[in-house]
């Protein structure tokens, strides 16, 4: 199936190199004429089309990684025709916004680790026509709802909190004497570590954790200054903050 992109921004973009990455040709997707969509077919091969009605007409599989204020707006008009699949990547933006005719929608929500083929990307509803491309690009989590969707959506933006602590540990990491590069692959692969611990193992979180918070151990001591001084709680409401904005 023929894929056609809307909107070529910084995430398009990585989910692009994560196709090249997993053997996709860059001459069979085609790119709308804004955003990078230039750009990355002059330094890559990929398609270049004149508008976006021309995506819709030759793609079966259609992208929209557009700002969600424009999403609905971006698609509405266009050749739309039944058999083909919107794959909207816009944060906060229910099916029900859009207006693609007999094509069928479908939410999902990659993150930039596309780019690695990393990601673990949301999808609502799980249509099998489009999981060889979510795969391509990481591993599919796929859900029962909207609703569901959209909580689990807070994911995408733990993924940069996270990015944010790593930054932080590395950094402190290299005040005490370390290198910098070497101190940053070392937090960086700890949080990878622990990342595959939870995903692989599976005895409860709860006892893999307990099996590292020996009593007078440096993980508990760590632990309990973090708990006193409020982080998990803190770490709840920055989730609690991000799904009220995805509801609107």
């Amino acid at each position: 199936m023929k894929l056609g992109i809307i909107g070529v921004g910084h995430l398009a973009v990585s989910i692009l190199h994560g196709l090249m990455r997993a053997g996709h040709a860059p001459e069979e997707i085609l790119l709308s004429p804004r955003g990078h969509g230039p750009q990355m077919a002059r330094d890559h091969g990929f398609a270049q089309a004149d508008s976006n009605a021309q995506i819709v007409h030759e793609c079966d599989i259609i992208l929209v990684a557009v700002r969600p204020d424009d999403a609905p707006g971006a698609v509405i008009g266009l050749p739309w025709r039944a058999g083909q699949i919107m794959l909207s990547a816009c944060a906060g933006v229910p099916l029900a916004a859009y207006d693609v005719g007999a094509a069928t929608p479908m939410r999902i929500m990659p993150i930039t680790a596309a780019k690695l083929g990393a990601s673990p990307t949301l999808a609502y509803p799980d249509l099998p026509e489009a999981r060889p491309l979510l795969e391509a690009i990481g591993t599919v989590i796929p859900l029962r709802s909207e609703a569901e969707f959209e909580a689990a959506t807070v994911s995408a933006a733990m993924y940069g909190w996270a990015q944010a602590l790593i930054r932080t540990g590395a950094d402190w990491t290299a005040t005490q004497g370390m290198d910098a590069g070497e101190a940053r692959q070392l937090v960086a692969r700890t949080f990878t570590a622990a990342g595959r611990m939870i995903a692989e193992e599976g005895a409860p979180m709860d006892d893999i954790l307990a099996s590292l918070c020996t009593p007078g151990g440096i993980t508990r001591a760590g632990l309990d200054h973090l708990e006193a001084t409020g982080v998990p709680s803190a770490w709840e409401g920055a989730c609690d903050l991000v799904l009220r904005r995805l509801q609107g």
